[in-house]
């Protein structure tokens, strides 16, 4: 596991170890290239090469765009998309020169529809949506397959701080809904699902998003 917060990090090897289970972690920030391939690295010396990449990043802010919220949007990009594709960067050569691998790539359904309010979260996503499309048609003479997972609204802390602009909450309607939003395991069973196929198999996307808000295009 990466992530920047090693506490959290700790919490999963708790569980993952009482169940059974065998984790690492090392203290990551994707916006960072080279702490994300020390992070495969790291992975590698400890396990042995890496199979399955599951690439979660991302920030969200909830404003909208005449009100200029210019370090939201560098923000935006450095992680959802320069942090994104430093992930790539560090596990994509060695899958290729060992033709065995998966990408999981935890996008959003906001790479297939556009909402007022998330208009440059909405870029992000469109971004890494775009870029996934033209990697899996790279890499799949490679036995590599490239899985996007597009979840919808999930109750995460991501809406702790997503808040910054009261005008596009009286707008459009606060984050989150009031009505039940996908559980951070439904995403994760999602992935289970993905990695569990046959070799034949290519799961490409799977959009998945709670009963009471199907994507409206």
């Amino acid at each position: 596991m990466g992530a920047r917060r090693t506490e959290k990090m700790e919490e999963v090897k708790t569980a993952i170890e009482k169940d059974g289970g065998q984790a690492v972690h090392r203290k990551t920030d994707v916006t960072v290239r080279e702490e994300v391939i020390d992070l495969v690295k790291f992975a590698e010396t400890t396990f042995g090469p890496v199979d399955i990449f599951v690439h979660n990043v991302g920030v969200f802010y909830y404003s909208l765009m005449k009100n200029l919220h210019l370090d939201e949007w560098d923000k935006l990009v450095d992680v959802n998309c320069k942090g994104f594709l430093n992930g790539i960067a560090a596990i994509l050569d060695s899958m290729v020169k060992r033709k065995r691998g998966h990408i999981l790539i935890i996008s959003s359904d906001s790479g297939k529809k556009s909402d007022p309010g998330c208009s440059v979260y909405t870029g992000s996503k469109f971004f890494v949506e775009g870029v996934v499309r033209g990697l899996r048609r790279e890499v799949s003479t490679h036995n590599v397959r490239v899985t996007s997972i597009q979840p919808g609204e999930v109750d995460t802390e991501i809406f702790t701080y997503s808040k910054t602009d009261p005008e596009a909450e009286e707008l459009y309607g606060s984050f989150p809904p009031n009505f039940k939003i996908l559980e951070p395991i439904d995403v994760a069973k999602a992935v289970v699902y993905a990695v569990s196929q046959p070799d034949h198999v290519a799961v490409n996307e799977l959009l998945i998003q709670p009963k009471d808000a199907p994507i409206i295009y």
